[in-house]
């Protein structure tokens, strides 16, 4: 019981909110200064908390990646420079192996001087296998050359003389370490001999009075009746004129009318049908030349015939496999007859998509022919990065259209090479770059679809890198997967957060100008009591 009376009156004694007599207050003039002061320190606080109670707030979390995809997709859009369609091929290399010349999901476009797309290449598709040289021909190069040389062996100062003094004009542009020139030499020896009989024969079915000629007017006839000049420069003895002609490949086959360089030879390179194109090519330029009907069409029809019979076919062709041979000439006469130069469309862009194993690795972009040995120092790999994302295409449209809220700093993280263009120089250089790749998880992102989606962050680097004088430079974008996921959401303030904030900021500031005003009144008291005990 008397427990029970102690505890009442303690109960009645509580009282936090005690009053003093206002008569026993003193009001000053400083305490008043203090007070607005305090209020309006009140004032502005409660605005603030108030503001930011109304306002979303991005949070950023950090956890291990989660992503049980096994690949990922990188799209691209990227234009080479100075690189033709021919040559760029696109390979995958990781940590699980390679894969070369990818080809399934990959466009080439052809771009002209002035950038401008011009027409579809085609898919990246494996470059097409061609007759590297004509096994017809048995003999070796000393053998053909026993008798003499046919095909002309050209140096700068000749080669612009063979151009003048030739209407049609056939040279092989090699080098002599290639190893496919080395494989070509004995055919295009054979070629230079055919076109060579091929005078001769025309000289035996029209001149009178043979037995006349000394050697000098048969050579000199041989010369004027040939119907194309075969020719050959040695590259690396000559590097100025092959650099003039921007020869990057060997062997490269270039044709030349009137002394102007007209297109490459690309196909099977045998007797045959190197003679074949030769006969499409003069048909195709004998009226710039007038030589339409003229004796230079026959000397060619001549030339096919020579062919025929030194490389021993065409004697036993039933006339089915006639008709067939007949259409196909027609097709080839078809095909050419829309010039396409290749000066006019010296860079390529490449579009498509990559599937990478999530694992590290790169893919690059780099020259590479079946058919030719490349020139390093005439390899440019510049390139301009129009864009490149990692992940699902609906993904990039989604944060390009602001489909989804993100932080305004991250927006640009997903793409900061769209636009970039990297130019080398110099020779022997290229740019390589280093991909850091970030899953992101997005808020929004995944109710839209039944299955997950993911966003990617890349952390580029980029670096001009210099190859070795017989290495052929290539573009190459490394990367690698980040083991840490990033997620983004919004979060608000609570009420009671709120609620409680205000509160310990009327508390609070009430409190500390309280003691202020405690600490000013005893220094001011403490200093008259001196002053006063002085005297």
């Amino acid at each position: 019981c008397a427990t029970t009376t102690v505890t009442m009156r303690w109960a009645a004694s509580l009282d936090m909110y005690r009053k003093v007599p206002t008569d026993l207050l003193e009001g000053t003039k400083r305490g008043s200064v203090l007070s607005y002061m305090a209020v309006l320190l009140m004032m502005v606080l409660f605005g603030l908390e108030t503001k930011a109670f109304l306002e979303s707030r991005w949070r950023t979390s950090l956890a291990l990646d989660s992503n049980k995809d096994s690949r990922v997709r990188v799209n691209f859009n990227i234009t080479m420079l100075d690189l033709k369609c021919e040559f760029a091929v696109m390979d995958v290399v990781s940590v699980l192996g390679t894969e070369q010349n990818v080809s399934s999901s990959v466009t080439k476009w052809h771009m002209d001087a002035e950038g401008v797309r011009q027409r579809f290449q085609g898919r990246n598709k494996y470059q097409r296998d061609i007759a590297l040289k004509d096994d017809a021909v048995e003999e070796t190069i000393e053998e053909l050359l026993a008798d003499g040389e046919d095909a002309i062996s050209l140096d700068d100062t000749t080669f612009e003389f063979a151009k003048k003094e030739n209407q049609f004009l056939f040279v092989d542009m090699y080098a002599n370490w290639c190893s496919h020139c080395r494989d070509l030499a004995p055919t295009w020896e054979t070629l230079a001999e055919v076109m060579d009989e091929t005078a001769e024969v025309i000289i035996e079915a029209n001149a009178k009075h043979k037995n006349d000629w000394t050697h000098e007017d048969w050579e000199s006839a041989k010369k004027v009746l040939k119907p194309v000049m075969i020719a050959k420069i040695d590259c690396v003895l000559h590097p100025d004129t092959c650099r003039r002609h921007n020869v990057r490949a060997y062997p490269t086959l270039k044709f030349f009318v009137r002394g102007a360089e007209k297109t490459d030879y690309r196909g099977h390179r045998t007797v045959l049908e190197m003679t074949q194109w030769l006969h499409e090519q003069e048909d195709k330029y004998a009226s710039e030349t007038n030589l339409k009907g003229s004796k230079n069409k026959t000397a060619m029809e001549h030339a096919k015939e020579q062919a025929l019979d030194r490389m021993g076919d065409g004697e036993d062709m039933s006339a089915e496999e006639k008709q067939w041979s007949d259409n196909i000439d027609r097709k080839r006469r078809r095909n050419h007859q829309r010039e396409w130069r290749d000066e006019d469309h010296p860079g390529c862009q490449l579009v498509g998509h990559l599937m990478l194993d999530r694992v590290p690795g790169n893919f690059h972009i780099q020259a590479r022919s079946n058919h030719h040995d490349l020139a390093p120092h005439m390899t440019n790999v510049s390139h301009i990065v129009h864009s490149l994302t990692l992940g699902e295409p609906m993904v990039t449209r989604m944060l390009e259209r602001g489909g989804v809220e993100l932080p305004p700093e991250v927006d640009s993280k997903f793409t900061p090479m769209n636009g970039n263009a990297y130019v080398t120089k110099d020779l022997h250089e290229a740019y390589h770059h280093y991909l850091k790749v970030i899953t992101t998880d997005v808020e929004g992102l995944a109710p839209r679809y039944r299955r997950p989606l993911k966003a990617y962050q890349i952390i580029q680097s980029s670096q001009l890198s210099y190859y070795r004088n017989d290495i052929v430079p290539e573009a190459k974008f490394v990367y690698d997967l980040s083991p840490i996921a990033v997620s983004y959401d919004k979060t608000s303030v609570h009420w009671y957060d709120y609620l409680t904030s205000v509160m310990a900021i009327i508390g609070g500031t009430f409190t500390l100008v309280g003691m202020m005003e405690g600490a000013i009144h005893s220094a001011v008291h403490g200093s008259r009591s001196r002053r006063r005990g002085m005297y």
